[in-house]
């Protein structure tokens, strides 16, 4: 028989915390200290003996379970939580057994593991984005007057800088950064009930004899469960108002736009023949003993590719039916995980390419002569304004880098014949204005003003 998943065709998640922190195992004991902390927050409330809450959370051990076992018997209930309280409440004292998963419904309790599991993977998603950004930072100040090609629609366009270049990459992450910080402070704990009422503890309280003021007791155990769990209270139960999830789903999409944005940059400049950045430690080839590929932009590159097609299955589970929907809810866990998995291994391998990416500003150099003066066009045709006109300007560079791309020839010694033929263009310093790298405009001052940003 063959082993269960290992990850042998998901390189880009294996061996990244993301991985052990949504494993199966880390999903079961999620639900089990989900079950622990329900205990316990009746206990608080005075629906449940104190020594029932020790009992349940010494119980709610994941390795005591087995996971494939519980997977398994999940087909008959159609998710795990069921097969699960049977085998948790096997594992306490008579006399506890009652105040096993009391007043929960399967779905408080796998929704509250999934925020958990979120809140646990998020939190070393958040340390590699610091890194990664802190990474960049370096790059940018070490690069803020590094002259390159600025590249519109693949095509050199102006100079800039690398600087800058790596100055919107640390944006863009801090921008991931911040998002999904708001995410993981505002996950919610979940508990309804059989339907978001949480009507049993007040039943429950009554059996307990314990005074309920305006049938408020549920509204006391949700608050005492979120305090268990470190989770957010939520305004109400939200079994069939998906606003987490989605609004994690969001974060996580953007997050791997946002680092796919630095691969699919990094990937360009370190394509053979341009040459401009190279990944510090590449990957080899199974049979070209000279490659070293840019591994880890592709895998990030591959996961911002997958990303939007897993949220929108998620978006679209919004649009749940009922107090409790069938089917749209089932159909989160799996694209919730996989977003999960792809965002950490995306920002453990942001991490690593940032910290040894390799830059090379002579290469830059040299691409920015290869139009041989044309990536100067717009700072000309300004020049050239202010003295001749805006069309008459535009006639003389149009033609002259004509003439500079038929022959083949730098267009300052082109331009040199123009001057003689056009007297109010005379003296002007065709060096310094065909100079690519004297044409950066504020670069300098946009990376520093980015680089404020904490």
């Amino acid at each position: 028989m063959y082993e269960s998943d290992a990850g042998l065709l998901a390189p880009g998640r294996v061996g990244s915390p993301a991985e052990t922190a949504t494993g199966d195992s880390a999903f079961l004991q999620a639900m089990l200290d989900a079950e622990a902390a329900l205990t316990r927050a009746q206990c608080d409330c005075g629906l449940a003996p104190a020594e029932a809450g020790r009992a349940v959370t010494a119980a709610a051990d994941a390795s005591r379970f087995d996971v494939r076992d519980v997977a398994l018997r999940a087909r008959a209930s159609g998710n795990p939580v069921t097969p699960l309280v049977v085998d948790l409440v096997a594992a306490v004292e008579q006399d506890v057994r009652p105040y096993v998963h009391r007043g929960a419904s399967s779905q408080d309790i796998l929704d509250t593991a999934a925020m958990l599991v979120a809140a646990r993977t998020l939190a070393p998603v958040l340390d590699d984005l610091v890194r990664a950004a802190d990474a960049v930072a370096r790059l940018a100040v070490a690069h803020r007057n590094t002259p390159m090609a600025g590249r519109t629609l693949t095509q050199h366009a102006v100079p800039t800088t690398f600087g800058l270049k790596a100055a919107g990459w640390r944006a863009l992450i801090l921008d991931a950064r911040d998002r999904l910080s708001a995410v993981r402070e505002s996950l919610p704990a979940q508990l309804g009930g059989a339907a978001g009422t949480l009507a049993a503890f007040n039943t429950f309280a009554l059996i307990e004899e314990v005074e309920v003021a305006d049938d408020g007791r549920g509204l006391a155990v949700l608050q005492a469960f979120a305090n268990e769990l470190g989770l957010a209270e939520p305004l109400l139960p939200w079994l069939s108002l998906r606003t987490p999830i989605t609004d994690l789903a969001g974060a996580l999409a953007f997050t791997a736009g946002a680092l796919g944005k630095l691969a699919a940059d990094v990937l360009t400049l370190s394509r053979t023949e341009i040459g401009e950045v190279t990944e510090g430690r590449g990957g080899g080839s199974s049979t070209m003993p000279h490659k070293s590929n840019p591994v880890r932009a592709t895998l990030i590159a591959a996961a911002a590719r997958r990303a939007p097609g897993l949220a929108a299955t998620l978006y679209g589970s919004l649009a749940a039916n009922d107090e409790r929907p069938a089917g749209s809810w089932h159909a989160e866990w799996e694209p919730l995980r996989e977003l999960l998995r792809l965002v950490g291994g995306a920002a453990y391998d942001a991490a690593e390419l940032t910290d040894g990416l390799r830059v090379v500003p002579y290469a830059m150099r040299e691409n920015l002569q290869l139009t041989d003066g044309l990536i100067v066009s717009e700072r000309l045709a300004a020049v050239f304004a202010a003295r001749i006109g805006r069309k008459r300007a535009k006639e003389v560079l149009v033609s002259a880098a004509a003439r500079a791309r038929a022959e083949a020839a730098d267009l300052a010694d082109v331009l040199a014949d123009v001057l003689d033929e056009e007297p109010e263009l005379a003296g002007l310093d065709l060096s310094d204005l065909t100079e690519p790298a004297r044409y950066t405009g504020c670069a300098g001052l946009l990376t520093d003003r980015a680089l404020g940003r904490g």
